[in-house]
């Protein structure tokens, strides 16, 4: 069973070195543990500290491409280097590296695929009270929106099984954090959460210049996501409102017209008219947006077996090397 931990980043040359001393050496249930960092277009010299500690495996971008593409380039390099077990963690060491083996036991014992660390929110001191609450409301949407029960939806210390990570595919530029608890959720891929704990601040968060900034990116991640996974129930939604509206003008239209008073209200049919049009049109491009859901699916699936069948063959390939 071979364990990879992959950390994304970002002109890290300050902080990295002290999250990789943390990480565990040895692990019950895990025979290798390899390192992999995702060089994210780094100005400083992370690459050469990286190299300098013992870093097995390094994934380069020529320059920075953000934390939802590194993420993904992290998981394709750990799944080619023969990766069981796939643990993200962060260069500033965040998380608590030694609660890595209590993030890996549910994918070892068979209840899970992905398993997101639970953070204690509320006891985090460098966290904001606004920061707090934003942290709780943007967990309880993505709980919504996912159909789980993830309390911690944007901790980034996360564990999945190989099948898993063949399985995740993150389109937004933004985050992986939100988007892969909404498809895990919504295409029954295990998942789970257990508390971990966290360390001091070593440097404030790069992930977002302001509060509002990140929950109006967040939002939209989440509203994005859900609509990819749910878009005739989405758009049903929608196209309800402008439907409903019409509806009720057209009925009081009726009504002026059985009382003999509709001289006037020509307007009000107009627009009633109107929105109920706007409704259905609304409709029917759910029912598109249905079609291409139900294509994308095939689509993930055909490129699951892909992904099996290259890095099987590059696992067998490997193998052949090493026993010659």
């Amino acid at each position: 069973m071979k364990l990879i931990i992959q950390i994304p980043c970002y002109n890290e040359a300050q902080t990295l070195e002290v999250a990789l001393n943390d990480l565990p050496r040895k692990l019950d249930g895990i025979d290798t543990i390899e390192y992999l960092i995702i060089n994210d277009g780094s100005a400083d010299n992370t690459v050469e500290v990286a190299k300098k500690w013992g870093v097995h495996h390094i994934v380069n971008f020529k320059q920075n491409k953000g934390l939802a593409k590194g993420f993904m380039a992290g998981l394709d390099g750990c799944l080619r280097n023969g990766a069981d077990i796939i643990v993200n963690t962060d260069a500033d060491n965040q998380y608590c590296a030694e609660d890595i083996e209590t993030l890996i036991r549910p994918i070892l014992t068979g209840e899970a695929d992905m398993v997101i660390g639970a953070r204690p929110i509320d006891e985090t001191e460098h966290f904001s009270f606004i920061k707090k609450k934003l942290q709780h409301l943007g967990s309880w949407a993505v709980r919504r929106a996912s159909n789980t029960d993830i309390p911690d939806a944007p901790s980034g210390f996360r564990a999945l099984s190989r099948e898993a990570a063949m399985r995740i595919n993150v389109v937004n530029d933004y985050t992986y954090t939100l988007e892969t608890i909404v498809q895990a959720g919504r295409e029954k891929i295990p998942i789970t959460s257990v508390p971990i704990r966290t360390n001091a601040e070593l440097r404030p968060s790069r992930l977002f210049h302001s509060i509002w900034g990140y929950v109006k990116k967040s939002m939209i991640t989440i509203l994005r996501a859900y609509m990819m996974y749910k878009p005739l129930k989405s758009f049903t939604y929608l196209a309800s409102i402008p439907t409903a509206i019409g509806l009720l003008i057209g009925f009081r239209f009726l009504y002026y017209m059985a009382s003999g008073n509709s001289a006037g209200h020509i307007q009000s049919l107009i627009l009633g008219c109107t929105l109920i049009i706007v409704g259905f049109l609304t409709l029917m491009i759910g029912l598109v947006a249905d079609v291409i859901a139900a294509n994308r699916k095939l689509l993930q699936d055909t490129q699951y077996h892909v992904r099996r069948a290259e890095y099987e063959a590059l696992y067998q390939q490997r193998e052949t090397v090493r026993n010659l």
